[in-house]
């Protein structure tokens, strides 16, 4: 499974694209039709007409990737057909990538720490060098 770094990206087209097209074609429908930036290191994500088939490219720093992806049984779980696109969490790709439903996936929210922790307020033991 292709499993992303935790600060990448990640953009789901809602349409069906023309599966014949290759990375460059992919990338064009990037910067034409959602005005980003196919080379910014994010991962785009498309569909086939078919719900079975999903395409990815990522720019890595050194060229443009591309994945292709058939799944077996059911197919993939995709939104709503619309125009756009849709910004999806790691763990929502994961799932999306797995079969498995991604929009019952949530992200954990938590907050930032405003201290390290009650270990500051601790007693903690010390030794002491005796003579």
């Amino acid at each position: 499974m292709i499993s992303p770094a935790g600060n990448f990206k990640i953009y789901l087209a809602r349409e069906p694209v023309d599966f014949r097209k290759g990375m460059d074609g992919l990338a064009a429908i990037v910067m034409s039709e959602f005005e980003l930036d196919p080379f910014s290191g994010a991962i785009f994500v498309f569909r086939s007409k078919r719900a079975d088939r999903l395409k990815l490219i990522v720019w890595d720093g050194t060229g443009l990737v591309m994945a292709y992806k058939r799944i077996e049984g059911r197919g993939f779980v995709w939104p709503n057909v619309r125009n756009g696109v849709v910004n999806l969490s790691k763990a929502q790709f994961e799932a999306l990538f797995e079969g498995i439903d991604w929009k019952r996936v949530t992200t954990r929210h938590v907050k930032r720490p405003v201290v390290a922790s009650d270990i500051s307020r601790t007693k903690l033991p010390v030794e002491v060098d005796r003579p």
